[in-house]
């Protein structure tokens, strides 16, 4: 019987009786042919080869997890007695480190922190090529922290920025000499946040009232910017006047490490009392209320530059200090060190600039129709005529060109043309919180100026007491 699936290959190849030599070449390259087909990959080991992603996130032992920059993806061959490639553990890298540190000085970039930790300047290049999140060590400042992670070798492994207690930056190469990139990660650190409240009774100074109070300088200023609008710090602050408020205090694993924003606050000067409270609106921008909705940025501030030493008040008969004759004083004398930032009153366009025997140097702005500031006697000028500028735009710094007995600030204001005092004059509204932030803004602020009423009367029963 005929067998079904006919003759062999081989079969009909010998049938055809071919020269010996022509059957061994055919030999050979049938077997190199079987040959290559059994080291191509199966279906079932082709299916077994696909992308790994790598997550680098990692997680801090307080339970945040940080994520990384981005995620590396790579190709590998899984095959049935490999193991899956796993994720670097950063944690691990960390702790197996040699870690120096390095603390910025003034005029330092990255380069020189790594020459004086002995590293390899191209070290910079790859760091910096890596990833956009390296652009923040090119902005180190004095005082903040580089710390260096090498490896036995002696290679860049890890950097730590630290920018703030919490902030902070992470840059890891776990595969030094291959060529790999360093990858960042930007760490965000969340405080505690709690409320403290301070009161003080100005006996000398607003700062030493502070320091009484255990305020720090910074916010007190923030407190003297707050009130900027309704008290001029430089000439009207007067023994016994008070101040209070409640502010936030920062914490980190039970540690205080700054302060907050001031919530809430009351000055009372010469008796009168103002009261002011922070409300952030529905867009997220924070700003300071009067307990009735009313702005307390206004159109003008009293005094043009941070609260000095005051030469001399406002006096249409005043003996002249260089010719000694009664001559209209028609402005007010803030002294202060040469070279302090002169802030313009308002918003405005500056109407004239220049120098004159008697002004020195001087910047008058026009704010709209009816309002004139003058200043007078600068050391330099920061703008032009014409120049449009903001409320509070350091427009020159203080001096004593012209006629002048030391440096200080002449500084006038005019409504209509007429000089008016500066620190009496009516000053326009201020604006009041929107119509549609109304129910939002009591809400929120309402408790705020209850805490705030509710620590004062608890310190006044304990005065009494």
């Amino acid at each position: 019987m005929r067998d079904p699936k006919g003759p062999s290959f081989w079969q009909r190849l010998t049938a055809k009786k071919l020269p010996k030599p022509h059957l061994i070449t055919v030999g050979a390259v049938a077997l190199f042919a079987i040959g290559l087909l059994a080291m191509l990959p199966s279906k079932e080991a082709a299916a077994k080869r696909q992308e790994v992603s790598i997550d680098l996130s990692f997680q801090e032992s307080d339970g945040h997890v940080i994520a990384a920059e981005n995620q590396i993806a790579i190709t590998v061959d899984r095959l049935s007695n490999t193991k899956p490639v796993a994720a670097p553990d950063v944690s691990e890298l960390t702790d197996s480190l040699n870690w120096k540190t390095q603390t910025v000085r003034s005029g330092d970039n990255l380069s020189t922190l790594f020459q004086r930790a002995s590293l390899d300047a191209g070290d910079v290049y790859r760091l910096m090529s890596s990833t956009p999140l390296a652009k923040p060590l090119v902005d180190i400042r004095p005082g903040q922290e580089i710390q260096l992670g090498l490896n036995k070798a002696g290679e860049l492994t890890q950097l730590k920025y630290i920018k703030s207690k919490l902030e902070s930056y992470l840059y890891t190469n776990s595969e030094v000499g291959s060529g790999q990139k360093f990858t960042g990660q930007h760490i965000l650190l969340e405080p505690e946040i709690m409320t403290a409240y301070r009161e003080s009774v100005i006996k000398d100074s607003l700062f030493l009232a502070g320091d009484r109070a255990q305020l720090p300088h910074g916010m007190i200023m923030e407190l003297a910017n707050i009130f900027g609008w309704d008290i001029d710090f430089a000439l009207d602050i007067r023994k016994g006047d008070r101040f209070s408020l409640l502010y936030e205090e920062k914490f980190l694993d039970g540690e205080k490490i700054g302060n907050g924003n001031i919530l809430s606050a009351e000055f009372t000067n010469q008796g009168k009392p103002f009261r002011a409270v922070r409300y952030q609106n529905s867009k997220g921008l924070a700003n300071y209320y009067t307990p009735e909705g009313y702005s307390m940025r206004k159109a003008f501030l009293r005094a043009p530059l941070d609260f000095a030493r005051i030469s001399s008040g406002f006096n249409l008969r005043r003996k002249h200090p260089i010719h000694k004759n009664i001559r209209a004083h028609r402005g007010v004398d803030y002294a202060a060190p040469r070279g302090t930032p002169i802030f313009s009153a308002g918003d405005g366009r500056v109407s004239a600039t220049g120098y004159s025997k008697a002004n020195g140097n001087y910047v008058f702005i026009q704010h709209g129709q009816r309002f004139t500031t003058k200043y007078l006697h600068l050391n330099k000028r920061k703008v032009k005529k014409g120049q449009l500028v903001k409320q509070r735009q350091v427009i020159g710094t203080v001096g004593s060109t012209g006629y002048a007995t030391g440096p200080h600030l002449h500084y006038e204001f005019l409504v209509n043309g007429v000089h008016r005092n500066p620190r009496t004059v009516a000053l326009p509204q201020a604006k009041p919180i929107p119509v549609q932030e109304r129910v939002k803004f009591e809400q929120d602020t309402a408790p705020l100026m209850m805490q705030l009423a509710s620590y004062q009367q608890s310190s006044m029963l304990a005065l009494a007491n």
